[in-house]
């Protein structure tokens, strides 16, 4: 009996240490990209040169903008300082060979996740952290109020774009026709716009205020079309091939969006580190150990939220009503308020 029962505790021995070496295992191993970011000291980021909103520098040269802030989020993640990044100005078509290559480590730069870019391009895709779709933005003394009414027109965009594909099957569908004007220099594609070039200008429709409100000498002489005429899921990406990095950046946009969506914010961040709730002591690292399995400290979410707040701080900061480019939210809101944001869980 007693050899039996030696026998089955000796088992039972033998499946917890399997179990421990499995969670053991589970952390993550340093990979590639995480050493390279740490040895270098700052994060390189890829920004769009100048997109009002989402990257541009200011009168003193600081990068300011919603992209901004999320590559400060992941060096916060990274280095408990979110000032430990570098942002690399890139145009439409420099931007897949600068994270193919490893000129930067991270593509936010109005970036749309497709299969293409997914797949032959060798690109992951974090949750997408923006959701938008192409708009026209036309002169008001042109008279224009609808998409058909561009039959025949001269359209400026920007060259390697997902709005080049999308002008050409929106009009194809409609059997419109058109002539582009296709500009690389983002400057210069409003500049050709603002000076007459062309009929219309093409872009996300979120990227059309900025234009209007700085690009035009009088903002009031142009209008943006109503609707939206493609899906543009903004998002950021990474090189195929270092699941490590893929892991962190997809989870600091989606720690940003748990952040919200529990009432954690810039303001109140270290206030929250005393919350009674699990589920928020664990995202903050006051407890669990969900940082080492990404291969950062356990407060990785409360550095990028202390550095640059929420979804939501993040958001209004570049968008909110009190900006000169304010933005209705739409269905860039959490899920649990009618949008499409949805963080997974931190668990």
């Amino acid at each position: 009996m007693f050899g039996m029962g030696f026998l089955k505790h000796g088992k039972a021995l033998l499946a917890c240490a399997v179990i421990a070496l499995s969670a053991s295992s589970a952390m993550a191993e340093q990979g590639a990209t995480l050493k390279t970011v740490k040895e270098r000291g700052q994060l390189l980021c890829g920004a769009h040169p100048g997109r009002y909103g989402f990257a541009a520098p200011d009168a003193k040269g600081r990068w300011v903008g919603f992209e901004v802030d999320l590559c400060r989020a992941i060096a916060a993640a990274i280095f408990g300082d979110g000032e430990k990044v570098k942002f690399v100005a890139l145009s439409s078509q420099q931007r897949f060979p600068a994270i193919q290559s490893g000129e930067v480590d991270v593509l936010p730069r109005n970036t749309t996740a497709t299969l293409t870019r997914d797949t032959a391009l060798g690109l992951n895709f974090s949750p997408p952290v923006f959701y938008t779709g192409l708009g026209f933005l036309v002169r008001k003394d042109a008279g224009v109020k609808s998409i058909e009414e561009l039959n025949g027109a001269v359209i400026c965009m920007a060259p390697g774009s997902t709005t080049e594909q999308s002008v050409a099957r929106i009009f194809a569908q409609r059997n419109l026709k058109y002539t582009p004007i296709v500009i690389e220099n983002n400057k210069e594609l409003a500049s050709a716009y603002v000076a007459g070039r062309c009929d219309a200008l093409a872009k996300d429709r979120d990227a059309l205020p900025g234009v209007r409100v700085y690009d035009a000498p009088n903002p009031d002489d142009h209008v943006i079309l109503d609707g939206t005429y493609s899906k543009e899921p903004l998002a950021l990406a990474v090189r195929h091939g270092d699941d490590q990095w893929y892991d962190i950046v997809k989870w600091v946009m989606y720690g940003l969006m748990e952040a919200e969506e529990n009432g954690i914010g810039q303001a109140n961040a270290d206030t929250m580190l005393k919350s009674s709730d699990p589920y928020v002591r664990d995202m903050l690292g006051v407890t669990g150990d969900f940082g080492a399995k990404l291969g950062l400290d356990n407060k990785w979410l409360y550095s990028a939220v202390k550095s640059v707040g929420s979804y939501k701080d993040i958001y209004e900061r570049h968008f909110g009503a009190g900006t000169p480019l304010p933005l209705p939210r739409g269905v860039n809101k959490p899920w649990t308020d009618g949008g499409l944001l949805y963080g997974l869980p931190i668990k």
